[in-house]
């Protein structure tokens, strides 16, 4: 059986404005690029969410609220016909050290086992250096956006990363080096 190649996406500051902790459905913003950007996508690539959400652990949000924001953003996907294979977060901080947080490639390698996924030939977006690093751990191909914390935090990179200016830069770059690379 053919293995899948997929793309991992960050979900604050990649594909909705990073708000601060969301703890309510209707204050979550979508860029307006992100709907082409992931509608391209899926033509080549499963699609999954790896989303770091502190807030629970810090007593700022709970589960319940992350868990149903997650859900109406994949519905309101859905409605766009953009299909979410999986979207996996972590309620976690840094102190916990648990092994489900960004940087840690856990949500990768979970996703990989359970829908037989080519790393190799994934990728990973997201407007953090932990987006980064979570896919140089994983063995997938990481792009950095410059939207929600990107511009602020792009110095911490030490990586030779491409980056993009948003999400739909992004998925135009993953698409083409996907053709030039079958090509060869």
């Amino acid at each position: 059986m053919a293995k899948h190649p997929a793309v991992f996406l960050d979900r604050d500051g990649t594909i909705i404005e990073d708000n601060g902790y969301i703890k309510d459905p209707m204050d979550m913003i979508f860029y307006p690029e992100t709907f082409r950007a992931l509608q391209l996508l899926q033509d080549h690539f499963l699609l999954f969410i790896i989303t770091n959400q502190s807030g629970i652990s810090k007593g700022i949000t709970t589960a319940p609220q992350v868990e149903k924001v997650n859900k109406h953003l994949v519905e309101l996907l859905k409605v766009r016909g953009i299909a979410i294979y999986d979207l996996f977060s972590c309620p976690h901080k840094t102190e916990d050290n648990c092994s489900c947080k960004k940087p840690n490639p856990y949500f990768i390698n979970k996703a990989a086992g359970l829908n037989n996924l080519n790393l190799a030939q994934s990728f990973i977006i997201g407007d953090h250096p932990s987006d980064v690093y979570c896919g140089i751990n994983a063995g997938v191909k990481p792009i950095y956006v410059l939207t929600g914390h990107g511009k602020k935090h792009q110095h911490e990179i030490t990586e030779e990363v491409i980056t993009c200016k948003n999400v739909l830069d992004a998925s135009n770059y993953i698409v083409s080096y996907k053709n030039n690379h079958e090509r060869l």
